[in-house]
């Protein structure tokens, strides 16, 4: 079973433009021990975490990387009859209620306020409740950067536009009752906290100013974010073979690209936008085409069925 989840951190952890090769080396070993995580216990409820707002795009709204990877791993948890609720602040509210439409089953939503007493109010309530989370799962959600404030990864301020939803994974002088996966692919992602600091000041741009403060208990990097939570919820198949063909039900080509129109065309979500040029509403994650992406599924799929 290692070395099939070995082979899918493999796929998912391949150079797409950026070399982040040793932010995948250092996490090696944390998607087995998140996917066991989830797989081993009785009655999981796993909170995701996502939505990355630009307003530097046309119009600005939040990145499509990170809805996707939402979708697959909350639609393929909900088919194995775990509890999912999905966790986001108001800027990126109308892209993640979308994306939710289309799911084959209910999920919790939880919207924040871009504010941090809005935060802990909501940490609150989910520390409360009576089937409290038992995992918590960032994927592509900016961090809290050295300055206390989250950047994108040319140094821009976006505090103003991104709830600091990292104190639901740490917080001074509190722990998270949960267990933590941050999921990301450039550094400045909830989770990266746990990069050792050569690492953040010699392979991440910008790194001594945007790179993540916070940590989680597993870190999973990847060429494309999304493909961090591809990952995770193929290595939870592989280790849960009883449940496999439940929880990569939806795991294939047609619904990637159903969640993608979803996020696009109804959430306005939006893609390459950089500082010479506003990102703009368009089917493609990462720059990258949904071919692609189709394909790090069936790669996935594939090393799964193969074991």
């Amino acid at each position: 079973m290692s070395e099939i989840i070995e082979q899918i951190e493999s796929i998912v952890g391949r150079k797409v433009r950026r070399d982040i090769t040793r932010l995948v080396d250092f996490a090696k070993g944390n998607l087995a021990r998140a996917a066991q995580s989830i797989a081993s216990h009785p009655d999981p409820h796993v909170g995701i975490v996502c939505g990355f707002f630009v307003r530097h795009a046309e119009p600005p709204s939040p990145e499509t990387d990170g809805l996707n990877g939402m979708a697959q791993l909350a639609a393929g948890l909900i088919e194995a009859g775990a509890r999912v609720t999905v966790i986001t602040d108001v800027p990126c509210a109308k892209a993640v209620w979308a994306v939710t439409t289309v799911l084959p089953g209910k999920v919790g939503l939880e919207i924040v306020a871009v504010d941090d007493t809005a935060v802990r109010d909501l940490r609150a309530r989910l520390e409360a409740a009576e089937h409290r989370l038992t995992h918590l799962v960032a994927i592509e959600r900016c961090a809290l950067g050295s300055d206390g404030r989250a950047h994108r990864e040319h140094g821009w301020d976006i505090s103003d536009d991104t709830a600091a939803l990292d104190y639901l994974f740490a917080d001074a002088g509190w722990t998270a009752p949960w267990e933590t996966i941050g999921i990301g692919d450039g550094g400045n992602e909830i989770g990266m906290g746990v990069l050792p600091r050569e690492i953040v000041e010699q392979d991440i741009p910008n790194g001594p100013l945007i790179a993540a403060r916070t940590p989680a208990d597993h870190l999973i990097v990847s060429g494309v974010a999304n493909w961090g939570a591809y990952g995770l919820l193929g290595a939870i198949a592989a280790l849960k073979p009883a449940d496999s063909g439940r929880l990569l039900s939806h795991f294939n080509g047609m619904f990637e690209e159903k969640v993608l129109k979803a996020a696009v065309e109804v959430g306005q979500a939006i893609d390459d936008s950089r500082v010479d040029r506003p990102g703009k509403l368009q089917m493609t994650i990462d720059r990258l085409p949904l071919a692609d992406h189709v394909s790090i599924i069936e790669s996935i799929t594939s090393a799964v069925e193969c074991k």
